[in-house]
């Protein structure tokens, strides 16, 4: 059956500080919360597993939690969220962008009590289950919310709002792990996430009342179940591959070639049948737009870098011996760049257009790898390093995130509003799932392993000798970040027109 589809009607409201706080809100659950599990995952092993039965080797005989798992349940919520934040995108402009918004919050209320409770022979089982939610609970909130600064505000107004959107997403992510070591160190971990649930509560009563956003459809349109199946199976085998492909079942073991091919499989199998479909799962329309594919595919490209933030903070405390708050408040130049300078992007917007302020952006973040990557100096000069390596980070994430979020969401028409910002925030899940898991992989394959070493026949290892192995894995691991950052810099240069699209 044919769909007429029009945007939704013209309106009075307009909104306001209020509802803006409210979707700010909702996305620093996830972005500050949710990521902030990564940053303190060596105090989580420890409350769950007990002391080391190895110090040296930072092993137990009989962990309930196992470091795999740990890592799989840093970049689940994430994965979780990069899977099905297209599908909530399409609801919610189906549906209502607000409701999506309200129960975006309660899930991760849901999630929140599911990894507050964990313990026992039930930690791993509720601990996933509770990131499962948590990732269903950013798919929701993410596209609505940016779907709501699109309807309810105009002109300079909604670059400011995109701008606190930002704020919210990026500078949130630069609080985790300061919050996140804040709390471990001087409460416990799991009361990150009992305040994760008290900012979802406060978010939803702001919410609450602001009229219903919707796009107006006449007709039938028929889920793409299809398309949902084979996008779950082709992005679930890469990831399970990147987690377990290293220590755990070998990158070419039967298990390890097979993932790779169920992904290489699954992947073409996407491409060929959405393309060919009337109601894909994911509009390949919209890429056609360069506007929108370059902002999307260099925002998932220096998404990937948030791999930087967990690999350094968890060298700092397993390889420096440093606090979860020590090695948290050298993060603390990242927010504050981010809070500091993002209007300063959005400026650089006015003037440049998108590409030049991206291009910058991701150029900061490879100059903030670059800097996190001498593990071979002294603890007291590497912490030098990371204060200003952060800072870094922080500043290129604030030049880059209104320019390429602008570029992507005045590129969409209004009836798709909510679908093709749920890809544009697919990208940015999905490319700190995938950044996570291939830094974190690397850490942890690089650092039990003899591998490792040939990093010293190249660079002097200086200091303690006995954590050598972890010193060198994060090199590895963070070069790999370094990686993704120039990959984002040159698709800005290539992709992302110079003018500004208006809308």
């Amino acid at each position: 059956m044919s769909v007429n589809v029009a945007a939704e009607p013209d309106i009075a409201y307009q909104g306001n500080d209020k509802l803006l706080a409210g979707l700010v809100l909702s996305i620093v659950s996830f972005w500050l919360f949710a990521i902030s599990l990564g940053t303190v995952a060596p105090a989580v092993l420890l409350d769950l597993n007990g002391p080391y039965a190895d110090e040296a080797a930072k092993t137990w005989t009989s962990p309930v939690l196992s470091p795999t798992a740990m890592n799989l349940a840093v970049a689940l919520t994430g994965l979780v969220s990069g899977l099905f934040i297209v599908l909530m995108g399409g609801l919610a402009d189906r549906f209502g962008r607000v409701r999506l918004t309200m129960v975006g919050n309660g899930l991760n209320i849901l999630g929140c009590a599911l990894i507050v409770l964990a313990g026992g022979a039930l930690a791993t089982p509720m601990l996933i289950t509770g990131r499962v939610v948590q990732g269903l609970s950013a798919a929701c909130v993410m596209p609505a919310t940016i779907a709501l600064v699109k309807s309810y505000w105009d002109g300079p107004a909604r670059q400011r709002a995109v701008s606190m959107w930002s704020i919210g997403s990026f500078g949130g992510a630069g609080l985790a792990a300061f919050i996140g070591g804040l709390t471990a160190t001087q409460m416990s971990w799991r009361w990150i996430f009992v305040f994760s649930a008290i900012v979802s509560v406060v978010a939803m009563l702001l919410v609450r009342g602001t009229p219903e956003s919707r796009v107006v459809t006449t007709g039938h349109r028929r889920f793409d179940s299809v398309g949902l199946a084979l996008f779950l199976i082709t992005f679930l085998a890469v990831m399970l591959l990147l987690t377990f492909g290293g220590k755990t079942v070998g990158w070419l073991s039967p298990t390890g070639l097979g993932l790779l091919l169920g992904f290489l499989v699954g992947l073409i199998a996407f491409v060929i049948v959405e393309r060919g479909r009337e109601y894909a799962f994911i509009d390949f329309g919209l890429f056609r737009n360069m506007n929108f594919t370059g902002a999307v595919a260099a925002n998932f490209m220096l998404n990937c870098t948030l791999g930087t933030l967990i690999v350094s903070q968890q060298l700092l405390q397993i390889g420096g011996n440093m606090a979860p708050l020590a090695a948290g408040a050298l993060t603390l130049g990242y927010p504050l760049m981010v809070i500091l300078f993002v209007r300063a992007g959005e400026r650089l917007l006015q003037v440049h257009g998108p590409r030049k302020p991206m291009i910058w952006g991701a150029l900061l973040v490879a100059l903030a790898a670059a800097l996190l990557m001498p593990t071979n100096l002294l603890l007291t000069q590497y912490r030098w390093l990371a204060l200003i390596a952060y800072a870094c980070f922080g500043l290129g994430l604030a030049f880059f995130a209104t320019p390429a979020t602008d570029a992507a969401l005045t590129s969409l028409p209004p009836e798709h509003a909510g679908s093709g910002m749920g890809i544009f925030k697919m990208a940015s899940s999905l490319g700190g799932a995938i950044g996570t898991a291939v830094a974190l992989s690397l850490f942890l394959g690089f650092s039990g392993s003899d591998a490792g070493n040939v990093v010293g026949y190249v660079v002097e290892m200086v200091g303690r000798q006995d954590n050598i192995a972890i010193r060198q894995a994060a090199m590895i691991a963070i070069g790999a970040m370094l990686l993704f950052a120039l990959a984002a810099a040159v698709v800005a240069a290539l992709a992302v027109p110079k003018g500004r699209q208006e809308d």
